[in-house]
């Protein structure tokens, strides 16, 4: 709701009153006076300084302007001559303030983390000296504005900023501040997409809306005089530009045209209005594109040695989105093709700028196209490691998204191996690896990650139970992140203003955290930040910081006091304290060991009761083995050991080098728990001692330092971390180790994976060579060389062999089965920079930084020399694991070379040069030729070669001819450094700087990649597996990432089942009892005893898919007429009677790939009308019907659970004399599907509540109220003239099948009731020509029915096998209807031969790629389309000529349950309670031009968010307006044209509890267990507002009656009741809430004010009565009287004051359920309440739960004063008067059931009753008639007559009747 009041936009300075200066300011010059161009007072800001002159909206920085618009459009000039600033500071999902700002004094863009520097290049007038020296020149007016400059409408988008720059998501503007020198008018935000110049009239009739496009208010508009152009007078900018990518980021004017925003065209989708950008680089592109593309003119240059022109294969290459992929948006270039136009690309340009095509008219439209940089075009997910591919405008993308999962990560440290924490429970470790934070599993090995650091995390540390994490990243000002452990959720972020933090504590209950650093100049830092609050959204302050000398290693904050810390470093140990904001610290004397450099501190655990907390020890470890015991309270030295090695060296030690001269062990890390000490020492060793150090009781070695150890909380485990990167812990148990992670301690260069052992190797800077499994991802082997790094490495495809390439030149091959060393080749004088195998490891190819090339023969283990070649390889390219690249068949070897222009292809087996390409392009935008970079060979037989460039390009190449195929622009921000084909070659990997992206190698999408982040230092290889399941790539660490898209060859094939069961009659033993029994059936004989089933299997149905082109061939039919069905195997039909006709079907044919199921019409089928479906059906009773599992599909119809039962007698009124006339039902059953239908063109318009069907006037509101059904109606159908309406429902009395009527719309008569299905039916469906009524039974029913609408005979009948969704017939053909189900459409054609029907289904399956879903919902085209959603959110494109689903797309995230389409446009609803608008012109050129065809993707025009999930929808033939109906019990009008969604039809969700009435009797009002309130108009009965409590359930309602003192309307109150025990006071004049009281502590169930108003009596569940005022809020007393029985009826009235010899003004009664009625008479301002009665009847004993027993109601009487009504459970179902004077019952009216609800007429001597049994009794009391009425489908638990006894309303579930009082 907190959008709701700033939409459609909002006027900032009319809603900040900036005029008054009360919540704004403004500083230095700032004044308002009269523009002449714009004829109004702007405001002008001047000053030579802009920091001291501005306007600043809201008035302080801790205030926050909450506005959340998408766009903020700001009208304002530059001051000619002058510079200006504006800052915004907007507000990111995770409540970081992020500064936007944007000056002409900016010369460039800057970034950092929290702050954007744009520059604005201010435009200067049309046709002025300025915009020609701009033009000519090709600078654009970088600086001070020009003379001329224009008054400009900025259009920031907000969103799309963050999420582009920052990789952040918007919430919303926190403030804004406008710096000199400038003359602004005013600030809009909105989330609507504005056009200036454009009219309401011009942009209605260009139907600019679907785009997302509104006319700009007139409130925001400048004026324009008449006949001129508002882009000729003034600037529009829209940032980010929708025109290509600017130089630099720069908020500038683009090239717009005007004048194509305001024709009035055909196709408004190709012509569509916006700014086109083009840039420098691009304007000068275009004259050489227009030479390229022109036939007569020749090349300037070429990318091959043959110096031709490149050539595009069209086959392969589509438009626009195979030419770029890239970082384009493609959802701000929607529409560049019109339907059905031919586009072909000429050619691929070079940056994306520019797409030239070539249409049938023959004219040429050229597009700009903004390609934003990397991944910036993302925002984030849930899933840390990945930034989704979602865009804000839905498109076409990659899926799955996300295509990767991060799995593993081998790697430990990076700036640090000193941090290494446990989790509470002690079965995790959380540790740093580079920028990403890793949560192992100690017993599975299993990684969870926290991401989001930019740079390598420096520190690390816990609070005291695991809840809060903080870390620390490296970098100039260190910034700190804050995470909820449990969730790895970010809870706060922010900088440091610390050089570098080295060590981070958290207190025990997270509320501080110390950290330390460096500032500026070198001195140390200590800061210490208030973090209580930040797991309630608050932000971390500084508490204190102080700078010292003083050298510090460690800092730890006391587990027993937040404000106390100790540190220690070199030559000191210091304890600190915060106090009063000030941090304040104190040094220890450490007398003669002042020069010690201690290293770690821990303190004593536990806590002893006799001391204080602080009284405890402190310990602190040194680098000269020292270990020093400090009395931590008393601040001195208690005791000093020193740890020394031993006298005598073991042989199997190894030495350790330590860093301290002396003669001591240099302990680096020291950890204390109840029981022992751990430390972690130089020498490699971690030693466990008591804690009085006397003796080493467990030692473990590590082969390097060990950085830090840490006890475990259980004390069971000891962690440490080495600085070679190992990290483990030692079970003190078991004594045993375990190794965790072992690492590289430096960059990983490559690595090779040997797919048939599952093993990787890598090679490191560290001069390691490491062998890993990749299933455990554990180290295998270890290799070191010692003096030369290891620079690539390759594994042999058979053998289990690796070859090794180092910098000093030498190849070795080694052998891991004899871990030995088998041959090193020398051919190298440089650096190796290639090694491969060929795919057979025959061949092994090798090259080195001095360009030699040598090919060797691998055949045999000890490889040899074939061939060296010098100077080949190129020398001065970037060298990386892709320099050598080898065919897939080992026929040809690339490589860039000679040059780092040219690749080189060559022979692999003999290295004869084939093919030399020159990838040389002169790039615009740079003064460089393009260079190769990396190289891939795609997979056999695509035969392409992949190169990556240096200007950031994917060259496609053709590997035998060298032609360009195509190209990909703008790859990476950075250089491509690597590239791998997936085996499939349908997805492409690439890595660049930091990231990885995943392509679709083919380019068909919108966004055609996802990028994915982690890694802290460029990536330098990445490849997939070799099974295709995983891809690993490289660079700090390796990671390990599960690929989740599944290869064509391992696609699940569908699942084929027998989709139709036919319905043959049952095998006989001869033909002539076959015949026999088909006599018998025709002649309605009945059998003389039930057939018995066959126990043959039901024939299966092989229905696959075809893909002929013709019509004829999709449906064949044999010839061998009935016999063949009286061949095939056979069963009984489901519902075992004969009234339906018999399919029968044919023997199977081989290879023919259609079923022909041929039914046989009985006579008894073709009867007059007067003898068919009605009558009850002759059956014999079958097995028990099977109960069904309900599909994943919410299409299927369920009726709600009663526990009423239908009446078996009623007491009609006789004609005419009716009591009760039906004057409105409030409400529509949300639970029905399809249960709503309109035809615009008659304006019919009806809807289902319960079992009524309200037909209602849109215009007037009145309604009509067709009733009949005995159960709720599932679903409605309209015949296309709108004079027919089907509707359904359950069984009714007598009744075994679902009732369908048929209803007359003009007159409203029920024409015919029809029965068939046997639970419910889910929908029905008239053919074009109404000739013929499908209808589909549910899940359980399973059966499809087929009406002849002229005598409403059934035709035929077809069981399933598998529950069937949805049904629809063709409109292009009568005969022709489809049905979907679980992974395929059924087509059937149905054709008639006289009286036989003879039905063919052909069944068609969804493409594997799809996957295993429901199809749940389906609408025709008018050109041969079907579309089809799934229950995953897909809409699948069938083409109805071939039954061929040709196009699929991810329309919605949940299922989607509603389609209806028109021409080009397409509505889609879903239950993510979203109604789309789709525009599909697009989807019939593929249709038309197959596969091979490229065109652009379906285009979401609109959507709208509703209150449920989206049920039915029906709209007008332009689908512009329609009406849609939710499971919340709304109907809505929805116009696309005006973006509005208006409720037309609402209700309660749930049941309604209470129905009150004003004195007035103007309104009324509703309460209901969804929580709400509803006040209604009782003369229109529309909602005027509702009052709405969450997550609880508002039980009891009242209406104040109007108190004198307050008089008028101002006293219109209700109060209400609640589930809670709460009652809450709602003003209904006011709309507020006036007052909340707790009176109860359980459910309130009735309330009521006292006959004043000064009073309300409350009753609760357990029997307490509470008296309270609503003045006060204060709860006066309470009454216990019928304590333990829940109240049911609480009941004020007036009366005399000395009435029933009592003093009082007031008489109430109070009802409870276990049938006793209390009386009171009070006088509440005397503090009076007197009982004066007390009543009990009996009642039989029941073993029926109280609850469901019929409830105790009781009223007086409001024609006699003196007499109490009751009605309850008792000895007789009855009535009771009771007269309160004569105490005892002086009246009685027996009743045929007991009443579940009562009320008693104020203006007649009438009574209303409900019953259980759905009818409604109006009894005359004076003449002792009873009427009875039907209409509702539930128990009737509420009656109440309004005050003027004019009208009754009764409620049963959430279902309201409104009836009118006819009798006198």
């Amino acid at each position: 709701m907190a959008k709701v009041w700033q939409h459609p936009y909002l006027n900032v300075f009319k809603h900040f009153k900036v005029e008054e200066w009360k919540r704004s300011t403004k500083e230095g010059d700032v004044t308002t006076f009269m523009d002449k161009t714009l004829k109004g007072t702007v405001y002008r800001i001047r000053g030579s300084i802009p920091a001291s002159n501005y306007i600043q909206l809201p008035k302080t920085s801790t205030q926050s302007l909450g506005l959340t618009g998408h766009y903020l459009y700001l009208l304002f000039k530059p001051m000619p001559g002058k510079c200006f600033v504006v800052h915004l500071d907007v507000t990111t999902e995770d409540s970081q303030v992020v500064r936007i700002s944007f000056s002409n004094l900016f010369k460039e863009f800057k970034s950092t983390a929290t702050w954007l520097q744009f520059p604005f290049i201010c435009g200067a007038a049309k046709g002025s000296v300025y915009e020609c020296t701009a033009r000519t020149s090709k600078q654009d007016l970088v600086g001070v504005a020009p003379a001329n400059v224009r008054w400009t409408c900025l259009m920031l988008d907000l969103h799309y900023i963050l999420s582009m720059y920052l990789n952040r998501r918007y919430s919303h503007l926190k403030s804004i501040k406008l710096c000199s020198n400038l003359l602004v008018k005013n600030l809009y935000t909105s989330d609507l997409l504005f056009e200036p110049g454009v009219m309401f009239s011009e942009a209605r009739q260009a139907k600019l809306a679907f785009h997302g496009i509104s006319p700009m208010p007139r409130e925001m508009a400048f004026p324009v005089p008449k006949g001129e152009n508002w882009h000729d007078r003034y600037d529009y900018i829209r940032f980010p530009s929708d025109g290509s990518k600017l130089p630099y980021d720069s908020i500038q004017k683009g090239c717009s045209n005007p004048a194509e925003g305001v024709q009035v065209l055909e196709d408004p989708i190709r012509h569509l209005p916006r700014p086109v950008t083009l840039t420098k680089a691009v304007r000068d592109r275009v004259s050489l594109i227009q030479q390229i593309t022109s036939p007569k003119d020749m090349p300037r240059w070429s990318p091959l040695v043959t110096k031709s022109i490149p050539e595009v294969h069209l086959a392969t290459s589509g438009p626009l989105e195979e030419v770029y992929s890239g970082d384009q948006e493609f959802s701000r270039v929607e529409g560049l093709q019109a339907a059905g136009d031919s586009t072909v690309p000429l050619h691929a340009t070079t940056d994306g700028g520019i797409h030239v095509y070539a249409h049938r008219m023959g004219n040429v439209a050229i597009h700009a196209v903004g390609i934003s940089s990397d991944e910036s075009v993302y925002t984030k997910i849930t899933g840390p490691e990945v930034l989704s591919s979602k865009k804000a405008s839905p498109c076409r993308r990659l899926l799955p998204d996300p295509i990767l999962k991060l799995r593993t990560i081998i790697g430990f440290g990076g700036c640090s191996t000193k941090w290494a924490l446990w989790t509470k429970n002690s079965s995790a470790v959380v540790y740093p690896c580079h920028a990403i934070i890793i949560t192992m599993q100690i017993e599975t090995g299993e990684q969870r990650f926290f991401i989001g650091h930019t740079d390598k995390v420096s520190a690390l540390t816990f609070n005291g139970n695991s809840a809060l994490l903080a870390s620390a990243q490296m970098g100039h000002l260190s910034m700190v992140r804050l995470w909820d452990f449990q969730k790895g959720k970010c809870l706060s972020m922010f900088k440091t203003h610390v050089h570098s933090v080295s060590s981070l504590s958290l207190s025990y209950s997270g509320a501080v955290l110390c950290g330390i650093g460096k500032d500026g100049h070198g001195k140390t830092m200590v800061v210490v930040w208030n973090t209580a609050q930040v797991n309630q959204g608050g932000e971390v302050v500084v508490l204190a910081k102080a700078h010292t000398d003083v050298d510090i290693q460690t800092l730890k904050i006391a587990f027993f006091d937040d404000t106390r810390m100790v540190s220690c470093g070199r030559d000191n140990v210091r304890l600190w304290r915060v106090r009063s904001g000030a941090l304040r610290s104190c040094p220890v004397n450490l007398g003669e060991y002042h020069s010690l450099e201690f290293t770690d501190l821990a303190f004593e655990k536990g806590h002893s009761a006799e001391r204080e907390p602080e009284d405890r020890t402190l310990f602190v470890c040194s680098r000269s083995g020292h270990i020093l015991e400090i009395d931590y309270k008393n601040v001195t030295i208690r005791n000093a050991r020193r740890l020394l090695p031993s006298q005598i060296q073991h042989s199997h030690r190894r030495e350790k080098q330590t860093f301290n001269s002396g003669p001591g062990i240099a302990i680096n890390s020291i950890s204390v728990s109840s029981t022992f000490c751990a430390t972690a020492s130089e020498d490699g060793y971690v030693r466990l001692w008591p804690l009085d150090f006397s003796a080493i009781f467990l030692e473990a070695e590590h082969e390097g330092a060990v950085s830090s150890v840490s006890i475990s909380p259980d004390s069971l485990k000891v962690l440490c971390t080495t600085s070679t990167g190992n990290l483990g812990y030692l079970d003190i148990q078991s004594r045993g180790y375990n190794t965790l992670m072992r690492s590289h301690t430096d960059s990983v260069l490559a690595f090779s994976v040997d797919g048939l052992r599952k093993q990787m190797a890598t090679v490191s800077q560290d001069n390691t060579i490491r062998i890993w499994d990749l299933v455990s991802m554990q180290q295998l082997y270890d290799f070191t060389a010692s003096d030369e790094m290891p620079c690539t490495v390759a594994f042999h495809p058979a053998q289990q062999i690796f070859a090794c390439g180092f910098s000093s030149g030498v190849v070795r091959t080694f052998s891991l089965a004899a871990s030995d060393l088998l041959m090193e080749h020398k051919q190298h004088r440089g650096a190796v920079t290639g090694l491969t195998f060929s795919p057979d490891g025959n061949l092994m190819f090798s090259s080195c930084s001095h360009g030699t090339l040598a090919l060797y023969n691998c055949a045999a283990q000890k490889s040899h020399v074939l061939r060296v070649l010098a100077n080949v390889v190129s020398q001065d390219a970037e060298h990386g694991p892709n320099t050598l690249a080898v065919s897939g068949d080992g026929r040809f070897l690339a490589f860039v070379g000679p040059s780092k222009y040219t690749v080189t292809v060559m022979d692999a087996h003999s290295l004869d040069e084939l093919l030399r390409i020159d990838v040389s392009i002169l790039d615009l935008d740079s003064t460089n030729l393009d260079s190769a970079l990396r190289i891939c060979f795609a997979p056999m037989p695509v035969g392409h070669l992949l190169v990556s460039t240096s200007s950031n390009k994917v060259l496609v190449l053709d590997a035998k001819t060298g032609r360009l195929v195509r190209e990909v622009s703008r790859v990476h921000k950075l250089s491509c450094s690597s590239l791998a084909l997936s085996e499939d070659a349908r997805y492409l990997l690439t890595a660049g700087d930091r990231v990885v992206k995943v392509w679709d190698y083919q380019m068909r999408f919108d966004i055609n990649f996802q990028v994915y982040i982690g890694h802290s230092e460029p990536v330098r290889q990445v490849a997939f597996t070799p099974d295709q399941q995983h891809v690993i790539s490289i660079g700090d660490a390796i990671f390990l990432w599960d690929f989740l898209a599944v290869s064509r060859a391992e696609s699940p094939k569908a699942d084929i089942h027998p989709y139709v069961e036919s319905l043959v009659p049952p095998r006989a033993e001869t033909s002539s009892e076959k015949l026999k029994d088909f006599t018998s059936s025709a002649n309605e004989i009945p059998r003389q005893s039930a057939p018995l089933p066959s126990l043959a299997s039901p024939p299966c149905l092989d229905i696959s898919s075809i893909h002929q082109a013709g019509r004829d061939d999709i449906f064949s039919e044999s010839d061998e007429g009935e016999e063949a069905g009286l061949k095939g195997s056979s069963r009984e039909a489901s519902d075992g009677n004969k009234d339906h006709s018999t399919l029968v079907m044919e023997e199977p044919v081989e290879n023919e790939e259609t079923l022909v199921v041929r039914p046989k019409v009985s006579q008894e089928c073709s009867r007059s009308p007067s003898h068919s479906g009605n009558e009850p059906r002759k059956e014999t009773k079958g097995p028990e019907p099977q109960h069904y599992i309900r599909p994943d599909s919410y299409r299927h119809f369920t009726p709600r659970f009663k526990a009423s039962v239908l009446p078996k007698s009623v007491l009609y009124p006789p004609a005419g004399n009716e009591g009760l006339k039906l004057k409105a039902v409030i409400g529509y059953n949300g639970n029905g599907r399809g249960n709503m239908v309109w035809n615009p063109d008659t304006g019919f318009f009806a809807y289902t509540c319960g079992c009524v069907i309200v037909v209602e006037d849109l215009h007037s509101g009145s309604q009509q109220h067709w009733i009949g059904h005995p159960e709720e109606i599932s679903t409605l159908a309209v015949s296309h003239d709108a004079q027919v309406l089907a509707s359904a429902s359950g069984q009714g009395n007598g009744d075994s099948r679902c009732q369908i009527r048929i209803w007359n719309v003009q007159d409203g008569t029920c024409q015919k009731v029809i029965f068939h299905h046997e639970t419910q039916v889910q929908a029905m469906a008239y053919s074009r020509d109404d000739r013929l009524l499908v209808t589909l039974g549910d899940y359980s029913d399973r059966t499809l029915a087929l009406w002849n609408t002229h005598t409403y005979d059934l035709m035929s009948s077809t069981h399933f096998l598998e529950p069937v969704h949805e049904v629809a017939f063709n409109p292009l053909f009568d005969g022709e209807l489809a049905c979907v189900g679980r992974g395929a459409v059924a087509f059937w054609l149905i054709e008639q031969r006289g009286a036989d029907i003879s039905l063919k289904v052909h069944r068609a399956a969804i493409p594997d790629t799809v996957g295993l879903v429901e199809l749940t919902s389906l609408c025709y085209s008018t050109n041969y389309l079907l579309y089809s959603g799934t229950n995953t959110g897909q809409i699948c494109v069938w083409d109805t000529q071939t039954n061929r689903c040709f196009m699929t797309w991810e329309a919605d995230e949940g299922e989607i349950g509603v389609l209806l389409c028109c021409g080009n446009r397409l509505v889609s609803g879903s239950n993510t309670k979203r109604i789309r608008l789709w525009s599909v012109a697009a989807v019939q050129e593929l249709r038309l031009k197959g596969s091979d065809a490229r065109s652009s993707s379906v285009l979401l025009e609109h959507e709208m968010t509703l209150d449920g999930t989206i049920v039915g929808a029906t709209f007008d033939d332009s689908l512009d307006m329609g009406i849609v109906g939710t499971t919340a019990g709304t109907l809505w009008y929805i116009n696309w044209a005006e973006s509005t969604s208006i409720r037309l039809i609402s209700g309660h969700k749930n049941k309604v509890n209470e129905v009150t009435f004003s004195p007035g009797e103007s309104h009324c009002a509703t309460c209901g267990e969804d929580g709400s309130v509803r006040v209604w108009s009782l003369a229109s009965m529309e909602l005027v507002v509702q009052f709405q409590v969450l997550n609880q359930s508002c039980q009891c309602l009242a209406w104040s009656p109007i108190p004198i003192s307050r008089g008028g309307a101002e006293g219109q109150h209700v109060v209400a009741g609640y589930s809670d025990g709460t009652i809450r006071v709602f003003s209904i004049s006011r709309t507020e809430m006036e007052l909340k009281m707790h009176p109860h502590s359980v459910a309130l169930t009735a309330i009521a004010y006292s006959a004043d108003g000064e009073i309300i009596l409350s009753g609760g569940k357990d029997g307490l009565m509470a008296v309270s005022s609503p003045r006060t809020g204060m709860t006066i007393r309470v009454l216990i009287d019928h304590k333990g029985s829940p109240i049911t009826v609480i009941q004020c009235t007036r009366k005399q004051y000395h009435d029933f010899g009592v003093e009082g003004g007031e008489l109430w009664l109070a009802a409870s359920s276990d049938r006793r009625v209390s009386v009171w008479v009070s006088a509440w301002l005397k503090d009076k309440c007197e009982l004066i009665d007390w009543l009990s009847f009996p009642a039989p004993a029941s073993l029926e739960a109280p609850s469901s027993l019929p409830p105790s109601l009781a009223a007086f009487c409001p024609w006699d004063n003196g007499v109490l009504v009751y009605v309850g459970f008792g000895m007789q179902k009855e009535i009771l008067f009771y007269s309160l004077r004569q105490k005892q019952v002086v009246e009685k009216i027996p009743l045929s059931h007991f009443a579940t609800s009562l009320s008693l007429s104020p203006a007649a001597r009438f009574l209303a009753v409900g019953f259980n049994e759905r009818v409604l009794r109006l009894i005359d009391c004076t003449t002792r008639t009873e009427q009875d009425f039907v209409g509702h489908d539930d128990s009737i638990h509420l009656c109440r007559f309004t005050p003027s006894g004019k009208r009754l309303f009764t409620a049963s579930y959430n279902e309201i009747l409104v009836w009118e009082i006819t009798s006198t």
